[in-house]
């Protein structure tokens, strides 16, 4: 099932049922007292946070969902049956917005649920209007409308830890390599289509697909990805040191963070040069030379090299837990 991250859906509570009038009757079937009796109330909508962060896909095509009504009252002064709440399963991490009134919510936790519209009240039955006054009332009231509108869901991950870096950087590798992922790996210069996600110790690592100069401004897959690493803790910056010029390609990616949102400049990071059994080692010490001096954890991986992984493996939990 393809990844959705962004829907927009009209959602409709329930109606309340309606009210009757009907009457109480003898044996003779004459006509007694009222006995209509009141509309159940409208199913109520709630939001539903789940683990599955494919889960948005099902509503792709059926944009248009309703909590079940309430039932008419019925005779011998029965209540209508309630109507049945509906719940929308969204991804943890999600943001959902009410286009609307404005009013936001944010899914933060796994089977939190969040109200978010009201089924109607139910109506009156005539049983309702009888008085010393009106002792065959003949009023009833129709069942109020469940509020409605139209609901923009956006998702935005969270993970612990994200990778990012150009594509073609190796962070499917390093996902794998770190944990039980299997995500696709390819050698080539386009961006993945969705994040994939992995577990290291008891962390959730995601593999952002891979980024483009312009992504903030919107270019490549833009904004669809960059939102994913508004949430991590931690910054995983993979570069290969295939690249002409690393600094020079940590700084553009870095440039499209700042221009997304400056915030995410202040996360912590890991710079991880990737592939570096691509090149001789005086070329690696070059590397690392020209990159250190930006103030953050650097490491070298081969995931052909146990020890470097291990190393990795070491670092990123020490930052993790800190």
């Amino acid at each position: 099932m393809a990844l959705v991250d962004e829907i927009t859906l009209q959602i409709t509570a329930g109606k309340g049922g309606d009210g009757v009038v009907a009457w109480h009757r003898n044996r003779r079937n004459q006509k007694g007292g009222p006995a209509g009796g009141d509309g159940g109330k409208g199913g109520d909508v709630f939001l539903r946070g789940v683990r599955q962060i494919d889960v948005l896909s099902k509503y792709m095509g059926n944009n248009t969902l309703k909590a079940q009504d309430g039932q008419n009252g019925g005779k011998r002064s029965l209540e209508g049956k309630n109507g049945s709440d509906l719940f929308i399963d969204v991804p943890v991490g999600s943001v959902v917005t009410n286009l609307s009134s404005g009013e936001v919510y944010e899914i933060t936790r796994e089977n939190e649920q969040v109200k978010i519209l009201s089924g109607g009240k139910g109506g009156f039955g005539n049983e309702h209007f009888k008085s010393s006054r009106n002792i065959t009332p003949m009023e009833h009231t129709d069942g109020k409308p469940g509020q409605s509108a139209y609901f923009k869901i956006e998702l935005q991950l969270i993970a612990d830890a994200g990778l990012i870096g150009f594509p073609n950087a190796g962070k499917s590798t390093l996902l794998n390599a770190l944990t039980n992922s299997k995500s696709k790996i390819g050698n080539y210069a386009f961006t993945t289509l969705e994040p994939n996600l992995g577990v290291f110790e008891s962390y959730t690592l995601a593999d952002i697909p891979g980024l483009i100069q312009g992504a903030a401004a919107g270019k490549g897959l833009g904004h669809s990805f960059l939102k994913h690493i508004q949430r991590t803790k931690v910054l995983i910056h993979c570069i290969s040191v295939e690249l002409e010029d690393v600094l020079q390609a940590y700084q553009a990616i870095r440039k499209e963070l700042q221009e997304y949102d400056n915030r995410l400049l202040k996360k912590k990071e890991i710079i991880v040069i990737t592939k570096v059994d691509m090149v001789p080692y005086i070329v690696l010490n070059n590397v690392l030379e020209s990159i250190r001096h930006m103030g953050n954890e650097v490491i070298p991986v081969s995931i052909h090299n146990n020890e470097s992984v291990r190393n990795l493996r070491v670092l990123l939990k020490r930052v993790l837990s800190s």
